[in-house]
């Protein structure tokens, strides 16, 4: 397994691997290694607060993550 949610090995040192195999060392230097074909902007140095752009939406992402939490990712 191995993508936004880790590599799953419990190995912390790995978890930023990247699709080419490299591991990067930020989170925004990580997530821009995932955007799909252009549709989604290049993130900055600084990453977004979500909630603070979007404050209406946070119980949605709240719901959502909360699945990583739940018994399929136990």
């Amino acid at each position: 397994v191995r993508g936004l949610c880790g590599t799953y090995n419990w190995d912390q040192q790995d978890e930023f691997t990247t699709p080419a195999g490299d591991v990067e060392s930020g989170v925004t230097a990580f997530a821009n290694q995932y955007r799909a074909s252009g549709d989604c902007p290049v993130l900055g140095p600084v990453p977004l607060q979500p909630c603070d752009a979007f404050a209406g939406r946070r119980e949605v992402a709240e719901a959502a993550c909360a699945v990583l939490h739940g018994p399929a990712f136990q």
